[in-house]
């Protein structure tokens, strides 16, 4: 991969959670591959804006019931400005899809990284 999509997904990274060393724990290999092409090529597409990708991305969570990501991508969201109220929309719509105990969960993730109170 390029020096110049690791950079893209560096600063995407660092736009998501505020630290650009957030995932240096992974294995180097999947370090590069989450890195270079689904932070540095993926996520760039043009096709979904990055708020729009991002709240994709918290609905797949959601369905998936992955609470850890979860986290990680509802504190993204609020990063990038998604408004709470959309998100407890999001995770609303998608427990008659994906079920009920995934919603509840998606909640207990939305309120250990954004409470209520905080809204």
């Amino acid at each position: 991969m390029s020096n110049a999509k690791r950079e893209k997904g560096l600063d995407l990274l660092e736009q998501l959670c505020g630290d650009r060393d957030a995932i240096n724990s992974f294995e180097p290999k999947f370090l590069d591959y989450t890195l270079e092409h689904l932070f540095g090529d993926v996520w760039q597409d043009d096709a979904l804006a990055l708020q729009e990708r991002e709240l994709v991305t918290c609905t797949i969570l959601t369905a998936l019931a992955r609470e850890p990501e979860q986290r990680f991508h509802f504190a993204a969201a609020r990063r990038l400005g998604l408004p709470r109220e959309k998100l407890a929309a999001m995770i609303t719509h998608a427990a008659h899809y994906a079920g009920w105990p995934n919603a509840v969960g998606a909640f207990r993730s939305l309120n250990e990284v954004w409470p209520e109170a905080e809204s």
